[in-house]
Protein backbone atom coordinates (compact mmCIF):
# COMPACT_ATOMS: atom_id res chain seq x y z
CA UNK A 1 0.00 0.00 0.00
CA UNK A 2 1.44 3.58 -0.50
CA UNK A 3 0.53 4.30 2.62
CA UNK A 4 1.08 8.59 3.77
CA UNK A 5 1.32 9.44 6.99
CA UNK A 6 -1.31 12.85 7.62
CA UNK A 7 0.46 15.02 10.56
CA UNK A 8 -2.03 18.46 9.21
CA UNK A 9 -5.20 18.79 9.11
CA UNK A 10 -4.72 21.77 6.71
CA UNK A 11 -2.93 18.95 3.80
CA UNK A 12 -4.72 19.55 0.82
CA UNK A 13 -3.99 16.13 -0.48
CA UNK A 14 -7.31 15.12 2.19
CA UNK A 15 -9.47 17.88 1.58
CA UNK A 16 -12.05 15.78 0.21
CA UNK A 17 -12.51 14.19 3.95
CA UNK A 18 -11.89 17.72 5.74
CA UNK A 19 -12.79 20.97 4.04
CA UNK A 20 -15.06 20.43 0.92
CA UNK A 21 -19.07 20.34 1.61
CA UNK A 22 -20.90 17.91 -0.07
CA UNK A 23 -21.82 20.66 -3.03
CA UNK A 24 -18.24 20.93 -3.73
CA UNK A 25 -17.21 17.48 -3.68
CA UNK A 26 -20.09 16.94 -5.89
CA UNK A 27 -18.71 19.35 -8.39
CA UNK A 28 -15.14 21.18 -7.77
CA UNK A 29 -12.66 17.72 -7.19
CA UNK A 30 -13.86 16.48 -10.16
CA UNK A 31 -15.71 18.67 -12.26
CA UNK A 32 -16.97 15.75 -14.81
CA UNK A 33 -18.60 13.15 -12.13
CA UNK A 34 -17.56 14.55 -8.55
CA UNK A 35 -16.39 12.66 -6.11
CA UNK A 36 -18.43 10.99 -2.77
CA UNK A 37 -17.49 9.47 0.36
CA UNK A 38 -18.09 5.83 1.57
CA UNK A 39 -17.54 5.18 5.06
CA UNK A 40 -16.85 1.60 6.49
CA UNK A 41 -15.00 -1.77 5.56
CA UNK A 42 -18.78 -3.20 4.88
CA UNK A 43 -19.83 -0.13 2.49
CA UNK A 44 -16.91 0.40 0.59
CA UNK A 45 -16.77 -3.26 -0.06
CA UNK A 46 -20.14 -3.06 -1.71
CA UNK A 47 -19.36 0.16 -3.39
CA UNK A 48 -15.85 -2.25 -5.45
CA UNK A 49 -18.17 -5.15 -5.83
CA UNK A 50 -20.84 -3.22 -7.54
CA UNK A 51 -17.56 -1.11 -9.62
CA UNK A 52 -16.96 1.99 -7.77
CA UNK A 53 -13.60 3.41 -8.36
CA UNK A 54 -11.67 4.93 -5.39
CA UNK A 55 -9.69 7.98 -5.35
CA UNK A 56 -7.92 7.33 -2.13
CA UNK A 57 -8.37 6.01 1.49
CA UNK A 58 -8.39 7.49 4.76
CA UNK A 59 -7.59 5.88 7.72
CA UNK A 60 -6.13 4.45 11.78
CA UNK A 61 -3.14 2.93 11.15
CA UNK A 62 -4.70 0.11 13.53
CA UNK A 63 -6.86 -0.72 10.35
CA UNK A 64 -4.03 -0.85 7.95
CA UNK A 65 -3.87 -4.41 8.07
CA UNK A 66 -7.36 -5.46 7.64
CA UNK A 67 -8.40 -2.98 5.02
CA UNK A 68 -5.48 -4.49 2.58
CA UNK A 69 -7.42 -6.68 0.86
CA UNK A 70 -9.80 -3.57 0.28
CA UNK A 71 -7.12 -1.25 -1.39
CA UNK A 72 -6.01 -4.59 -3.23
CA UNK A 73 -9.39 -4.58 -5.11
CA UNK A 74 -9.90 -0.96 -5.03
CA UNK A 75 -6.32 -1.09 -6.99
CA UNK A 76 -7.35 -3.64 -8.77
CA UNK A 77 -10.00 -1.91 -10.28
CA UNK A 78 -8.35 1.28 -11.15
CA UNK A 79 -4.90 -0.36 -12.63
CA UNK A 80 -3.00 2.06 -10.46
CA UNK A 81 -1.48 2.36 -6.88
CA UNK A 82 -3.91 4.51 -4.46
CA UNK A 83 -2.68 6.59 -1.77
CA UNK A 84 -3.78 5.69 1.83
CA UNK A 85 -3.70 8.16 4.15
CA UNK A 86 -3.26 7.39 7.79
CA UNK A 87 -2.74 8.97 11.38
CA UNK A 88 -3.65 9.30 14.61
CA UNK A 89 -7.03 8.58 16.71
CA UNK A 90 -7.35 12.22 17.44
CA UNK A 91 -6.12 13.85 14.39
CA UNK A 92 -8.02 12.19 12.00
CA UNK A 93 -11.31 13.04 14.12
CA UNK A 94 -10.41 16.64 13.63
CA UNK A 95 -10.00 16.43 10.26
CA UNK A 96 -12.83 14.68 9.16
CA UNK A 97 -15.56 16.45 12.35
CA UNK A 98 -16.02 13.42 13.72
CA UNK A 99 -14.45 9.71 15.08
CA UNK A 100 -13.72 7.29 12.86
CA UNK A 101 -15.78 4.61 14.48
CA UNK A 102 -15.86 2.42 11.69
CA UNK A 103 -12.38 3.12 11.01
CA UNK A 104 -12.31 3.51 7.06
CA UNK A 105 -12.89 6.30 4.58
CA UNK A 106 -12.93 5.97 1.03
CA UNK A 107 -13.08 8.77 -1.72
CA UNK A 108 -14.66 7.68 -4.90
CA UNK A 109 -15.53 9.16 -7.77
CA UNK A 110 -19.18 9.02 -8.74
CA UNK A 111 -20.63 7.37 -11.03
CA UNK A 112 -22.24 8.36 -14.13
CA UNK A 113 -26.27 8.18 -13.48
CA UNK A 114 -28.17 6.22 -16.19
CA UNK A 115 -31.63 8.33 -18.22
CA UNK A 116 -35.20 6.83 -16.84
CA UNK A 117 -35.75 5.10 -19.85
CA UNK A 118 -32.70 3.17 -19.87
CA UNK A 119 -32.79 2.19 -15.97
CA UNK A 120 -36.44 1.06 -15.95
CA UNK A 121 -36.44 -0.98 -19.12
CA UNK A 122 -37.06 -4.28 -17.34
CA UNK A 123 -38.73 -2.94 -14.00
CA UNK A 124 -41.59 -3.54 -12.89
CA UNK A 125 -42.11 -2.01 -9.33
CA UNK A 126 -40.37 1.21 -8.94
CA UNK A 127 -40.30 3.58 -5.81
CA UNK A 128 -40.08 7.56 -6.14
CA UNK A 129 -38.39 9.94 -3.73
CA UNK A 130 -40.61 13.11 -3.80
CA UNK A 131 -38.23 15.87 -2.29
CA UNK A 132 -36.96 14.07 0.62
CA UNK A 133 -34.76 16.04 2.79
CA UNK A 134 -33.36 13.38 5.53
CA UNK A 135 -30.64 11.79 4.39
CA UNK A 136 -31.37 8.94 6.99
CA UNK A 137 -34.85 8.42 5.32
CA UNK A 138 -33.38 7.93 2.11
CA UNK A 139 -31.12 5.53 3.11
CA UNK A 140 -33.27 3.37 4.94
CA UNK A 141 -35.60 3.65 1.60
CA UNK A 142 -32.38 2.02 -0.14
CA UNK A 143 -32.10 -0.33 2.61
CA UNK A 144 -35.59 -1.39 2.47
CA UNK A 145 -35.48 -1.65 -1.62
CA UNK A 146 -32.67 -3.87 -1.23
CA UNK A 147 -34.54 -6.25 1.07
CA UNK A 148 -37.63 -6.50 -0.79
CA UNK A 149 -36.91 -6.66 -4.45
CA UNK A 150 -37.59 -3.17 -5.38
CA UNK A 151 -36.12 -3.06 -9.03
CA UNK A 152 -35.15 0.47 -9.12
CA UNK A 153 -35.42 4.03 -7.36
CA UNK A 154 -36.19 7.43 -9.00
CA UNK A 155 -35.39 10.64 -6.78
CA UNK A 156 -36.63 13.72 -7.89
CA UNK A 157 -34.82 16.79 -8.49
CA UNK A 158 -35.41 18.49 -5.08
CA UNK A 159 -34.74 14.90 -2.92
CA UNK A 160 -31.70 14.91 -1.13
CA UNK A 161 -28.30 13.07 -2.64
CA UNK A 162 -28.55 9.04 -2.28
CA UNK A 163 -24.69 9.24 -2.13
CA UNK A 164 -24.57 11.92 0.74
CA UNK A 165 -22.16 10.17 3.38
CA UNK A 166 -24.58 9.36 5.69
CA UNK A 167 -27.46 8.16 3.25
CA UNK A 168 -24.67 5.68 2.38
CA UNK A 169 -23.96 4.77 5.50
CA UNK A 170 -27.49 4.23 6.94
CA UNK A 171 -28.32 2.38 3.27
CA UNK A 172 -25.06 -0.37 4.32
CA UNK A 173 -24.18 0.57 0.95
CA UNK A 174 -27.37 -0.95 -0.63
CA UNK A 175 -26.96 2.25 -2.82
CA UNK A 176 -24.83 0.60 -4.78
CA UNK A 177 -26.71 -2.46 -5.39
CA UNK A 178 -30.44 -1.09 -5.73
CA UNK A 179 -30.35 0.90 -9.79
CA UNK A 180 -31.38 5.14 -9.27
CA UNK A 181 -31.17 8.08 -11.16
CA UNK A 182 -32.44 11.39 -11.27
CA UNK A 183 -35.80 11.75 -12.92
CA UNK A 184 -35.74 15.37 -14.18
CA UNK A 185 -32.94 18.22 -13.64
CA UNK A 186 -35.02 21.22 -12.15
CA UNK A 187 -37.88 21.00 -10.03
CA UNK A 188 -40.34 22.11 -12.86
CA UNK A 189 -39.46 18.64 -14.17
CA UNK A 190 -41.66 16.81 -11.73
CA UNK A 191 -44.41 15.42 -11.57
CA UNK A 192 -45.95 16.72 -14.17
CA UNK A 193 -43.15 15.79 -17.28
CA UNK A 194 -41.72 13.04 -14.79
CA UNK A 195 -45.11 11.18 -14.95
CA UNK A 196 -45.69 11.79 -18.18
CA UNK A 197 -42.43 9.89 -18.39
CA UNK A 198 -43.39 7.06 -16.75
CA UNK A 199 -46.66 6.66 -17.91
CA UNK A 200 -44.91 6.62 -21.70
CA UNK A 201 -42.62 3.33 -20.21
CA UNK A 202 -46.01 1.59 -19.37
CA UNK A 203 -46.28 2.42 -15.23
CA UNK A 204 -48.95 3.04 -13.34
CA UNK A 205 -48.31 5.32 -10.58
CA UNK A 206 -49.23 5.38 -7.15
CA UNK A 207 -49.18 8.25 -4.83
CA UNK A 208 -49.03 7.31 -1.08
CA UNK A 209 -51.02 10.09 0.89
CA UNK A 210 -52.96 10.52 3.68
CA UNK A 211 -55.92 11.08 2.05
CA UNK A 212 -59.39 9.81 2.57
CA UNK A 213 -60.35 9.10 -1.25
CA UNK A 214 -57.83 6.35 -1.46
CA UNK A 215 -57.48 2.83 -2.08
CA UNK A 216 -56.40 -0.44 0.59
CA UNK A 217 -52.63 -1.19 0.13
CA UNK A 218 -54.10 -4.45 0.05
CA UNK A 219 -56.41 -3.71 -3.14
CA UNK A 220 -55.90 -6.43 -5.99
CA UNK A 221 -55.56 -3.31 -8.18
CA UNK A 222 -52.51 -2.41 -7.33
CA UNK A 223 -51.07 -5.95 -6.85
CA UNK A 224 -52.28 -6.98 -10.53
CA UNK A 225 -50.58 -3.59 -12.16
CA UNK A 226 -47.67 -5.15 -14.56
CA UNK A 227 -45.47 -1.81 -13.90
CA UNK A 228 -46.54 -0.19 -10.83
CA UNK A 229 -44.36 3.57 -9.09
CA UNK A 230 -44.95 3.88 -5.66
CA UNK A 231 -44.24 8.10 -4.86
CA UNK A 232 -43.32 8.61 -1.49
CA UNK A 233 -43.13 12.48 -0.06
CA UNK A 234 -40.98 14.56 2.16
CA UNK A 235 -40.97 14.17 5.43
CA UNK A 236 -44.03 16.47 7.31
CA UNK A 237 -45.95 17.70 4.64
CA UNK A 238 -45.61 14.38 2.23
CA UNK A 239 -46.40 14.11 -1.41
CA UNK A 240 -47.06 18.10 -3.22
CA UNK A 241 -51.18 17.77 -3.88
CA UNK A 242 -50.24 18.09 -7.78
CA UNK A 243 -48.25 15.20 -7.52
CA UNK A 244 -51.04 13.54 -5.82
CA UNK A 245 -53.35 15.06 -8.66
CA UNK A 246 -51.68 13.69 -11.22
CA UNK A 247 -50.83 9.95 -9.94
CA UNK A 248 -53.22 7.35 -11.29
CA UNK A 249 -54.19 6.02 -7.68
CA UNK A 250 -53.74 7.24 -4.06
CA UNK A 251 -52.86 4.98 -1.76
CA UNK A 252 -53.40 5.00 2.31
CA UNK A 253 -51.94 2.96 4.79
CA UNK A 254 -54.49 1.91 7.27
CA UNK A 255 -53.36 3.32 10.84
CA UNK A 256 -54.31 2.12 14.34
CA UNK A 257 -54.68 4.17 18.07
CA UNK A 258 -54.90 7.01 16.95
CA UNK A 259 -51.55 7.52 14.76
CA UNK A 260 -51.82 9.57 11.59
CA UNK A 261 -48.94 7.75 9.71
CA UNK A 262 -45.68 6.41 9.71
CA UNK A 263 -42.54 7.76 9.06
CA UNK A 264 -41.59 7.80 5.26
CA UNK A 265 -38.87 5.39 5.46
CA UNK A 266 -41.06 3.02 7.58
CA UNK A 267 -43.87 3.92 4.64
CA UNK A 268 -41.71 2.21 1.87
CA UNK A 269 -40.84 -0.68 3.46
CA UNK A 270 -44.49 -1.72 4.41
CA UNK A 271 -45.44 -0.72 0.49
CA UNK A 272 -42.76 -2.51 -0.45
CA UNK A 273 -43.40 -5.88 1.36
CA UNK A 274 -46.98 -5.92 0.05
CA UNK A 275 -46.53 -4.82 -4.05
CA UNK A 276 -43.29 -6.44 -4.63
CA UNK A 277 -42.27 -10.22 -5.53
CA UNK A 278 -40.39 -11.97 -2.59
CA UNK A 279 -38.09 -14.82 -3.28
Amino acid sequence: MDIVNITSIDDSRVAAYAHLTERQLRSKLEPEKGIFIAESPKVIARALDAGMHAESFLMERRWLDEAAPLVAQAEEIVGMPLPVYTGERDELSKLTGFTLTRGVLCAMRRPALPSVEALLADARRVAVLEGIVDHTNVGAAFRSAAALNVDAILVTPTCCDPLYRRAVRVSMGTVFQVPWTRIGVTPADWPEDGIARLRALGFKTAAFALEDRSISLADPVLNNCEKLALVFGTEGDGLAPATIAACDYTVKIPMAHGVDSLNVAAATAVAFWQLCEHE
